[in-house]
């Protein structure tokens, strides 16, 4: 456990995405099978021990420890792992290997698994405690995403990151078929039985000085729908639906997957739709992040695709044809395959730049995010390749709100208050949360914020602290909907920190029903 404690503290600390990226393609290097695989399967989220919740771990460390003690660190520390790793009481220099850990909790049942891990824990130190309840919580939180080690492995191997996208979905912990193939070693390996997904297209946002530059005329536009990237891939090896990131969330859309009845892989966007009409985002969200999807569910939020692209057809990569060429064959085998619960985004007729820029105005009343902007000879790439597509989104709202309450963050934000909640007034006059945020502002603001919630606290539950309703911030975010789970009734979508007010007193913050009337 000692060197994958090192890479993930090393990860914790390192200053950029490129560092990062070095330090995993170390790692991998270095390590032998199938340590490194399970390293691999750890930041992938490809492993789970049922006995090893976040709860049975508290209960663990807090039959080791006085329980008012712990529940004194954990509130100041604000984090489960790290405050097991400083509380727990032996201290060990003889950790148990990755792989022991991995295979013996498999193996073991789970009356026996506590006292497992309280001897690793007896056997560690608190760098190699911390590691250990991360991996067995399966939550890492060192800025390390799937994306990165793949990005990292590509760099060892000296290939491509979409060679490895494309078998990714064939492989499984400890990966070492993988790693003998980016060592030279042995072949490519197959993508298996599952379809396979191959990696999106993406878009660069239009900067101001971007507008000048670029000869509209080479370009056809579409709406950007505000749900999210998925590709739909289906075929003799079965139907998959996946998101941009690869992940495979075909059985919480099971009613897309019955639709998929074709040979073909699909781009589009996956939206709550009735009646042919889109819902907004916050139906969308009743169905993300689900392991099934229940028949009510189904039939209160029916997805549906919003088809962009055909990218193979009965097996043909058309990828490399330009968009033009795409679109029309998209057009026909729509035509031909009629496939149920998707639609075909209608391309939008423009003469000019002020033309576009009187649609993307308008995109708010389009139920849009903005334009996507393609140009019609541009094959289908990999990636995000510049001058070919670009995103052109709606200017943001924005509104001022009242800090209400503060919480602890994860990582290197675990000693700070920098998740926080913001309420509006309502017609009583009483502040209502309709907002949590984190993002937004920098290291100095994060400081004086940090300060001033630990000197303005009126009552704590647990990690999160009741502040003074006085501290004033301008919030952007991309529109407003319906909640059930915030008294207002009302919650912001992407909302992030503008600038802090310190000018404005709480008083002249905005209203609800102001709030109420941007819900679509």
């Amino acid at each position: 456990m000692k060197p994958f404690a090192e890479l993930l503290e090393r990860l914790l600390f390192a200053p950029g995405r490129n560092t990062k990226i070095s330090l995993l393609r170390a790692y991998f290097s270095a390590r032998p099978d199938p340590e490194r695989g399970y390293a691999l399967a750890a930041i992938a989220g490809a492993l789970d021990f049922p006995g090893a919740k976040a709860a049975a771990l508290k209960q663990l460390a807090m039959a080791n420890v006085d329980a008012e003690l712990f529940d004194l660190s954990y509130d100041f520390v604000g984090d489960l792992a790290e405050t097991i790793a400083l509380i727990w009481p032996a201290q060990g220099d003889d950790p148990p290997a990755l792989p022991e850990v991995i295979e013996r909790l498999r193996a073991a049942p789970r009356p026996a698994i506590p006292a497992l891990i309280e001897g690793w824990l007896n056997r560690s130190d608190p760098s190699t405690r911390l590691a250990l309840v991360k991996l067995l919580t399966g939550g890492l939180r060192v800025g390390a995403s799937l994306r990165l080690a793949k990005l990292a492995l590509a760099e060892m191997g000296g290939v491509e990151v979409h060679e490895i996208e494309e078998v990714w979905h064939g492989l499984a912990p400890p990966y070492e078929d993988l790693f003998a193939w980016l060592e030279g070693r042995a072949a490519r390996p197959a993508a298996g039985a599952a379809p396979v997904f191959r990696p999106v297209m993406l878009a660069h946002p239009i900067e101001p000085e971007d507008m000048g530059r670029i000869d509209w005329r080479e370009f056809r536009a579409e709406q950007k729908y505000d749900g999210i990237r998925v590709q739909i891939v289906a075929g003799p090896q079965g139907r998959r639906l996946y998101s941009r990131a690869a992940e495979d969330i075909s059985a919480a859309f099971p009613e897309i997957l019955e639709a998929a009845a074709f040979d073909a892989v699909l781009d589009g966007e996956l939206l709550v739709m009735r009646e042919g009409r889109i819902a907004p985002f916050g139906d969308l969200q009743q169905r993300l992040n689900r392991k099934s999807a229940s028949p009510a569910l189904r039939a209160g939020f029916p997805a549906g695709i919003m088809l962009y692209d055909l990218l193979f057809e009965a097996g043909e990569d058309l990828r490399p044809l330009p968009f033009d060429a795409r679109r029309a064959r998209l057009e026909a085998w729509f035509a031909r395959a009629r496939p149920a619960r998707m639609q075909l985004s209608p391309l939008i007729p423009f003469a000019s730049a002020e033309e576009l820029a009187a649609l993307r105005e308008g995109a708010r009343e389009a139920e849009s995010e903005g334009l996507m902007l393609k140009r019609g000879d541009a094959p289908y790439l990999a990636g995000r390749p510049k001058g070919l597509w670009w995103k052109w989104k709606r200017a943001p709202l924005s509104l001022d709100a009242v800090l209400m309450y503060a919480q602890r963050g994860h990582g290197k934000r675990s000693s700070f208050y920098s998740d926080y909640t913001f309420g509006v007034w309502s017609e009583a006059g009483e502040l209502v949360p309709v907002a949590k945020a984190y993002s937004g502002y920098s290291d100095e603001e994060l400081n004086f914020i940090d300060r001033w919630i630990r000197n303005h606290t009126t009552n704590r539950f647990g990690p999160v602290r009741e502040v003074e309703k006085t501290l004033v911030f301008e919030l952007g975010f991309d529109g407003a909907q319906t909640s059930t789970r915030h008294k207002s009734g009302v919650a912001l979508r992407f909302p992030r920190v503008l600038r802090l007010r310190l000018d404005k007193p709480a008083s002249e913050a905005d209203r609800l029903e102001s709030v109420r009337r941007l819900i679509r």
